[in-house]
């Protein structure tokens, strides 16, 4: 049997999957389960990094426990956060997270310079307080030194690729993320980089999904016991989520995804992206998906809103035990999930109970009211938002396909059919890691293209 290892680096948690095709279907088996929070490095929001390869290490380890070796490995990860390197390729502090507060106000320094209207037609991407352009902005302005002594940039997904091979590349689909590259020419966007004076050296060449970055090194062999090749998959998560989108031919072209996990990720799958005022009015991203693909789509706060919740919570309750509370809720009030408020509230409850109360509604007070509040709340955006999409598109879309670990989530999916009028499909739960593997298995010759690999993802 021909073995397959997708690593999927969530914001929250990660996973190892094996996958494998037996002539007619694909299997996949998790084999390993991290955890991946946040931590505090003197005030400072990061990502404990060293832990994370570490757990990469032990589940790619755990291949040779249970006698699967993988032909090849690939890793995919959220968007946006970095680590820089300097000329010997050793890591420069931290790898600071997207919800830190350092790029507070940098988005009005830089319209000071270049218009958010110019930055939206030169990349294509929405303006988020999280993006890299303004990571690096807040850098130039609270650690210039180490900024300007760094030799490259790695976005993390990038960083474990080279942590495990030695060799340093840039994939497409993540760069795309990162306000930094240009949508029509796919490539590092030299004025918006100058002006900002940022240090170009640190910009690597741009490499496909599909491209091998190179074999584990010795140390690495020998630490898990086997090599293996290491290939791009599209290595922005929603980007290899959107993979295993499976779409069929005649739904396809009035049809949408919603990648729901963390974050909701609401779009469509085009050949060209869409840069009118209008589209970046409504908060629409062009970003690069598998095969030269757009993923036109709107970013939304998603599960974090349930998660944040579920931890105030404590272990005593379970995210079925929340969906199924929310159910039987009467609560009828509703949130506005696009408020940055929410993105790293201190309280996620009390920042709810907040809203509601300075908009006059019922404020919840149990579990389940709180889960209905957000469901509720997350169907009545996605509503917005599909509409705003139609606007934008032209058309009418029919079927909406929610895909990821959100997908499980059975009262929100009813009440999104409910809100949305449209036909729901719902799976595959492990979208990103599926999409990974299917763009291993497209290079590795067992699927002929993304079509082929997506008619067996619907069996």
């Amino acid at each position: 049997m021909r073995y397959f290892l997708a690593i999927d680096l969530g914001a929250s948690s990660g996973r190892h999957i094996l996958g494998w095709h037996d002539g007619g279907k694909l299997h996949t088996e998790i084999i390993h389960n991290f955890r991946n929070d946040i931590i505090d490095i003197n005030g400072v929001m990061c990502w404990d990094i060293d832990r994370l390869f570490a757990e990469i290490v032990r589940g790619v380890k755990k291949c040779a426990d249970i006698g699967k070796i993988p032909e090849t490995v690939s890793i995919d990860g959220f968007g946006v956060d970095f680590v820089l390197l300097d000329v010997d390729g050793e890591r420069m502090g931290n790898a600071v997270s997207y919800r830190d507060g350092r790029t507070e106000g940098m988005e009005g320094v830089a319209f000071q310079t270049i218009s958010s209207a110019e930055l939206f037609q030169k990349t294509g991407i929405a303006s988020h307080i999280f993006n890299t352009i303004y990571q690096l902005m807040a850098m130039k302005k609270l650690d210039s030194d180490t900024l300007e002594r760094a030799d490259s940039l790695l976005l993390l997904p990038d960083y474990f690729n080279y942590l495990l091979t030695g060799n340093m590349m840039t994939e497409y689909t993540n760069a795309s993320t990162t306000g930094l590259l240009n949508g029509k020419t796919r490539n590092w966007d030299d004025s918006i980089i100058n002006t900002f004076a940022l240090p170009r050296r640190i910009f690597g060449e741009i490499y496909n999904p599909g491209e091998f970055v190179g074999e584990f090194s010795a140390e690495i062999a020998d630490e898990v016991g086997f090599t293996a090749k290491v290939v791009l998959c599209a290595s922005h998560d929603t980007a290899s989520a959107v993979t295993a989108v499976p779409f069929d031919i005649v739904h396809r072209a009035n049809s949408l995804y919603l990648n729901s996990g963390t974050w909701s990720l609401l779009g469509a799958e085009l050949d060209l992206p869409i840069v009118t005022e209008d589209a970046r009015n409504s908060g629409f991203s062009n970003e690069g998906g598998y095969n030269n693909s757009i993923r036109f789509l709107k970013n939304i706060m998603g599960m974090w809103l349930i998660q944040s919740v579920k931890k105030e919570l404590g272990d005593k309750i379970g995210f079925a035990e929340l969906n199924e509370l929310a159910r039987i809720s009467k609560i009828e009030s509703v949130i506005d999930c696009e408020d940055v408020r929410f993105f790293a509230p201190a309280s996620m409850m009390g920042e709810i109970a907040d809203f509601c109360a300075e908009s006059g509604q019922q404020i919840p007070q149990s579990a389940g009211e709180f889960a209905r509040v957000i469901y509720k709340s997350l169907a009545t955006c996605y509503a917005k938002s599909i509409s705003e999409i139609e606007v934008l598109l032209g058309k009418s879309i029919s079927h909406l396909h929610i895909i990821g670990g959100g997908s499980q989530a059975d009262f929100l999916n009813e009440l999104t059919a409910e809100t949305t009028g449209k036909q729901i499909i719902s799976g595959p739960i492990e979208a990103t890691a599926i999409g990974n593997l299917a763009v291993q298995m497209i290079v590795a010759g067992i699927f002929r293209d993304l079509d082929d690999a997506r008619n067996c993802i619907r069996i």
